[in-house]
């Protein structure tokens, strides 16, 4: 965004031009915009108020000097007499007190304002904030009392009750609240991942735990990023059978089936298993409520309804009945 100021003049001659440069920490130092380093080439005078600057290391190789320290607003806008082009390199703080100075001059009526321009020299990419999180996580991992000591069987029941939050958010329709619980639960992954660096013998990083699921996801995907054809989510969901079953090698269908999981969502797991392999395994027979709820389970699966979350969304209407029942007494 370039803006021109034009004020009461006092003074004649072309006004120049101050040009804020910022960049972000998420990019590697030294990969900046064509027109940033256009910019930074031909101007006149470069500033930066930090020393320690990581791109400053980067200008120098270019042949770009930068020098400290940075005038106020009005020293600024000085430097820009006679036409001249100056460049600030936008620290991390932000320079605040520079541009709010400079907002200050250029309402005031009094001065003969440069053209202001802001020029992003480097663009966070999609998924650039997972970075920050990634650099908090292991500064807390060090420093707070509290989670430097966890390990990851401490943690296991977090992960639980942070899932059946999300699952709650999804069912409310909250999107604030859906938007904190996937936050909560993407906490549980980079929180064990940072764990896991610290593994004496068997070491491996939030990078080795997202290279896994890429490299699973695309050769699950081979009519994505492979040669086959897949027109139907039936379609999909063979190719993702097939290649699960060649990945893992399994010796039974059970194999991977969570039994920890809610009793209701792994009957019909099981049952899911099991008609999808094609076996003929009839139902134990017995009595009870057990064995009742688990030909429920098998039955729902079968028609395509999961049977936990429509025993959930019954519940849940159950619970507004009581509410409103409280409510009227």
């Amino acid at each position: 965004m370039t803006t021109n100021t034009s004020a009461a003049s006092t003074g004649t001659g072309p006004t120049g031009r101050i040009v804020l440069l910022t960049t972000s920490h998420r990019v590697a130092p030294g990969l900046l915009s064509w027109p940033a380093w256009q910019t930074l080439r031909t101007a006149d005078l470069v500033l930066c108020a930090d020393p320690a600057h990581p791109q400053l290391p980067h200008l120098r190789e270019a042949g770009v000097e930068a020098t400290a320290p940075v005038p106020d607003a009005q020293g600024l806008v000085d430097a820009c007499a006679g036409g001249a082009t100056v460049v600030v390199l936008v620290t991390g703080e932000g320079d605040r007190a520079l541009t709010d100075g400079l907002a200050r001059l250029a309402g005031s009526g009094r001065v003969a304002m440069p053209a202001l321009e802001l020029l992003p020299g480097s663009y966070d990419l999609p998924g650039a904030r997972l970075l920050d999180l990634v650099q908090v996580m292991d500064r807390i991992r060090v420093e707070c009392p509290w989670s430097s000591v966890p390990t990851h069987k401490d943690l296991a029941k977090y992960a639980i009750e942070e899932a059946y939050e999300l699952v709650e958010a999804i069912e409310l329709g909250d999107r604030d609240e859906l938007r904190e619980e996937l936050g909560d639960v993407l906490l549980q992954v980079v929180f064990h991942a940072r764990i896991a660096q610290e593994d004496p013998e068997e070491p491996f990083s939030v990078d080795d735990v997202a290279g896994t699921i890429v490299d699973k996801l695309i050769n699950r995907h081979p009519h994505v990023f492979g040669d086959e054809t897949a027109r139907t989510p039936q379609d999909v969901r063979d190719i993702w059978l097939r290649t699960k079953a060649t990945e893992k090698q399994r010796d039974s269908v059970t194999d991977g089936v969570p039994l920890g999981q809610p009793a209701l969502a792994l009957a019909a797991k099981l049952a899911s298993r099991v008609r999808t392999a094609g076996l003929d395994v009839p139902l134990p027979a017995g009595e009870g409520v057990g064995y009742e709820l688990l030909a429920l389970a098998a039955a729902a699966d079968a028609s395509g309804v999961d049977p936990e979350s429509a025993l959930r969304a019954a519940t849940r209407a159950y619970h507004a009945s009581i509410r409103a029942t409280e409510s009227s007494r």
